[in-house]
């Protein structure tokens, strides 16, 4: 049996960042990570770039029953804090948009930083090491294939169901209910819509293409690019809309967001009257999506001059153009989504510590809590700022 402090199960980013604070406090600290390397989403995050954290990590960017849990780990190590180290190993990076920070090469950068600090830190690190079970016994033994470890503390970093592939299961909602610990329905978020009969046939013809759009749920709007799949939605406003719909609800589509669709067409019906319908939006709207609008919300007026369709008929077309309902079949689940809503309940741990208020010396970080951020680097946020709240006292 190997001792150690601190046993911290998942080497993600949450992990590592509680391996390192815990670490740099001379606590003799195991990551004990099941695939064949650590941190895969940090490597395939940003489409290889990364995006590490947002400049406005504030809470209305994240998702929880408790909204207000995330706010001590969150001001007590700041998007700032984790910039610093980020410059401190001298990584370029640069702002995309929202305040979205990217790595300039690769997120290869961002591992390679966390595997440095876990050095420095002189953090243990064991992969492939699959875990047959965890006992409390004045401290925690966890056995594995790897042998078995004892430590005072255990610190659960092991993620969501998002991208099984990569080897995601649900490990930390089972050691949860092991230790009596409420555990919140989960369901895939910020993941693409599906859409079957007409709706999915339209997806299908302009797969590839993307636009301006709002995205709407009965509870939250977003207004970012939308891009249509060869199975339905997807884009920055699908995936942040998807974390806020229900199965069976209706979506809203604004094409022309910002814009009073009715006094665009009025306008450019008086300014190019012997000008066609579909022209006119293909000076604000891709020509394929036209096209397809044209079948649906206009059909017979194909050849039909601007100035001699009414006003009251074009304000009906901007109408279907500003408001386009559409009801989802499904999203595409846990093996596209990039976060797991849901998860171990706030209310069986310290916002403080990450620490049990039922199980003393376990902690729950990352994904695995029912803390979940919106698109653009607020679930590394989330991460770095639990792991190091856990790190500072395990």
């Amino acid at each position: 049996m190997k001792s150690s402090d601190v046993i911290v199960i998942g080497g993600g980013a949450a992990g590592l960042m509680c391996a390192i604070a815990a670490g740099k406090r001379d606590r003799r600290v195991i990551v004990l990570e099941g695939s064949n390397k650590i941190g895969k989403k940090i490597l395939m995050s940003g489409g290889g770039r990364c995006n590490f954290t947002n400049l406005h990590c504030d809470p209305s960017h994240f998702i929880s029953q408790n909204p207000r849990f995330c706010i001590s780990a969150l001001s007590r190590y700041t998007q700032w804090d984790f910039i610093a180290l980020v410059e401190k190993h001298g990584i370029p990076y640069h702002e995309k948009t929202l305040g979205q920070l990217f790595c300039d090469n690769s997120s290869k950068d961002i591992l390679a930083m966390m595997q440095s600090e876990c050095d420095a830190a002189g953090v243990e690190i064991i992969t492939h090491c699959d875990i047959d079970n965890v006992a409390s016994d004045n401290g925690y033994i966890v056995s594995s294939d790897q042998g078995t470890f004892a430590a005072d503390s255990l610190v659960i970093a092991s993620g969501g169901l998002s991208i099984p592939k990569m080897g995601a299961t649900g490990f930390g909602y089972e050691i949860a209910r092991q230790f009596d610990h409420n555990v919140h329905e989960t369901s895939a978020g910020l993941v693409p819509f599906t859409f079957t009969g007409t709706m999915h046939d339209l997806t299908q013809r302009l797969a590839g293409l993307s636009t301006r759009a709002a995205v709407s749920t009965p509870r939250q709007a977003f207004t970012e690019d939308i891009l249509f799949t060869h199975r339905g939605l997807s884009g920055p406003a699908v995936l942040q809309a998807s974390s806020y719909w229900y199965p069976g609800e209706t979506i809203t589509v604004d094409l022309l967001p910002g814009q009073d669709a009715g006094t665009l067409l009025i306008q450019a019906k008086d300014a190019r009257p012997k000008a066609l319908l579909r022209s006119a939006l293909a000076s604000f709207l891709p020509r394929a999506l036209v096209a397809e609008l044209q079948n649906l919300f206009w059909p017979g007026l194909e050849d039909t001059l601007l100035a001699e369709i009414s006003d009251d008929r074009l304000r009906h077309v901007a109408g279907n153009l500003g408001e386009w309902a559409l009801k989802p079949a499904a999203t595409e689940g846990f093996r596209t989504a990039e976060v797991t809503l849901g998860g171990v309940d706030t209310t069986g741990i310290s916002s403080r510590t990450m620490e049990s208020r039922i199980q003393p010396g376990l902690y729950f970080i990352g994904e695995v809590v029912d803390v979940t951020g919106h698109l653009g680097g607020f679930n590394f946020q989330w991460a770095w700022s639990s792991g190091h709240a856990a790190g500072q006292v395990a």
